[in-house]
């Protein structure tokens, strides 16, 4: 059931603004790619991904796409990136494809990753 719901919040994205599906879609990708073990699912209106526990989530805004990280505030912010002030949550706000590597999105998403995946 969860596995319809992630083509049709994809396809709502891509209706409502072309840009942000293609940054969703990349983001999908790469953080599918951590893997075999990461699944998706659609939740609070945006695309959860966990291993064993959830690590990060996808979601679309008017004018960006957000990569949110519920242990976020455990995770090193070498680069200066992480957004938030709450006592676990980070985000890393994305305006285009452009900033993924700008803003260092494949390292935070390693560190996230390997946080979940600890026993």
């Amino acid at each position: 059931m969860t596995i319809d719901r992630i083509p049709q919040l994809l396809e709502d994205i891509r209706l409502l603004d072309q840009e942000r599906f293609e940054l969703v879609q990349v983001l999908r990708e790469i953080i599918l790619a951590l893997g075999p073990s990461v699944s998706e699912e659609v939740k609070y209106g945006g695309i959860l991904f966990s291993v064993g526990k959830p690590f990060c989530g996808i979601f679309s805004y008017a004018k960006h796409v957000s990569l949110e990280f519920g242990a976020g505030a455990s995770l090193e912010d070498s680069f200066g990136v992480l957004e938030g002030t709450g006592k676990l949550r980070r985000h890393i706000k994305l305006s285009s494809a452009r900033d993924i590597a700008a803003k260092h999105v494949r390292d935070y998403l390693l560190l996230a990753f390997s946080a979940a995946s600890k026993p």
